[in-house]
């Protein structure tokens, strides 16, 4: 199946290559220089996927991000950003961007993002979503470990999952944590879920890469210590009993101490 990217960069050489490998990966692509020209093409040819540089001239990145969300479009967004900063890149995530990726990048990274993006909106058969399965913590390390779901998460046949005071609906992706409902990226409520479907179970840093993004970026990547920051801003309010703990050296874990 050909899918289609909508590639926005202002700097002619990087989009000019990232066209280029793109259409040789089989991607029919449109690319445009500025945020303007992206927000047209985005109305009028509705990409599967969007390649979205975060600095352009007129509205930049995190701008087109912002009003496509306003539009309720749900198209996957993966940014392209030169700001290596936590605080910027949590912007853009805010903006509601699914991922990012860093200047100067690998065109295999690229390739790698856009292949978890693409498979994450295409609907899973039935009876594959679940708790990861055996193995999927580190025995010994702080509970983790053991097979299937979690004693402490429990999962309605309607496929709502309750952990702690969370509840999680995967059909029609909601969450709350209480009464409070949480305003969640696409991102950030996979990541949830997958953490309260395990709720007690320690997961190492590799499965979670490969749950949610399909691909192992190994231990030099701080993707996913941002996404996990940036997830308990919206879980863990001050005044609420923390959920998401990080276990050293080994991953996170969803429970209540």
């Amino acid at each position: 199946m050909t899918h289609s990217v909508l590639l926005a960069e202002d700097d002619r050489p990087i989009r000019t290559a990232l066209e280029r490998a793109l259409t040789l990966e089989g991607y029919q692509v449109t690319a445009v220089a500025d945020g303007i020209q992206a927000l047209a093409a985005a109305h009028r040819e509705r990409p599967d996927v969007i390649l979205l540089d975060v600095m352009m001239p007129g509205i930049d990145g995190l701008q087109v991000c912002q009003v496509l969300r306003a539009e309720q479009d749900r198209t996957p967004i993966l940014m392209l950003t030169a700001r290596v900063e936590t605080a910027d890149r949590i912007a853009g995530l805010d903006a509601g961007a699914d991922d990012y990726v860093v200047k100067p990048f690998e065109v295999e990274e690229v390739f790698a993002r856009l292949r978890a993006l693409l498979r994450r909106t295409t609907p899973e058969p039935a009876g594959t979503v679940g708790a990861v399965g055996p193995g999927a913590g580190t025995d010994g390390a702080d509970g983790a470990g053991g097979p299937g779901e979690s004693d402490e998460a429990r999962v309605a046949d309607s496929g709502v999952v309750e952990a702690a005071d969370l509840r999680i609906d995967g059909p029609s992706r909601r969450a709350w944590r209480g009464e409070r409902e949480l305003e969640l990226t696409r991102t950030e409520f996979e990541l949830l879920e997958l953490l309260a479907r395990n709720a007690g179970i320690v997961l190492d840093h590799s499965t979670i890469y490969d749950r949610i993004w399909g691909y192992d970026f190994g231990p030099g990547s701080k993707n996913l210590a941002v996404y996990v920051g940036y997830l308990r801003r919206k879980v863990d309010v001050p005044g609420s009993r923390p959920l998401i703990h990080t276990v050293r050296g080994v991953g996170y874990v969803l429970r209540e101490d």
